[in-house]
């Protein structure tokens, strides 16, 4: 799997994104389990009050998050670009202009299912 990662405005978001013969999360809206590629991530907006309190370029800011909407996609290029646009989506909801967003991969290990 791959985790990929956000940064800008003090803040971080990471979604994680399922490869070829991974098992991804089942829940409610997952994708058909044949797609090759899944990405799962937070999303979030700003609000006037309520929600939880982040601090965004030194100023607090509220965000409402959403069920995350897990996304399956036939390739890891597809998959890998729509991850980017949707981690930069996420942060220009709530005042931080896309080309500000750092963003990283990084090859996680899936951990291993303990025995039964």
């Amino acid at each position: 799997m791959l985790l990929i990662r956000g940064e800008a405005g003090g803040t971080t978001l990471t979604g994680t994104l399922y490869e070829r013969g991974e098992r991804a999360p089942r829940f409610k809206g997952a994708p058909d389990e044949d797609a090759p590629y899944v990405w799962v991530c937070d999303e979030f907006y700003q609000v006037e009050s309520g929600g939880t309190v982040q601090k965004v370029d030194g100023e607090e800011v509220n965000v409402a998050f959403e069920s995350p909407m897990p996304r399956g996609f036939d390739t890891r290029e597809q998959a890998e670009e729509a991850a980017r646009e949707h981690i930069r989506t996420q942060f220009v909801r709530i005042g931080i202009d896309a080309d500000d967003v750092e963003i990283t991969v990084e090859k996680q290990e899936p951990e291993a299912a303990e025995p039964q």
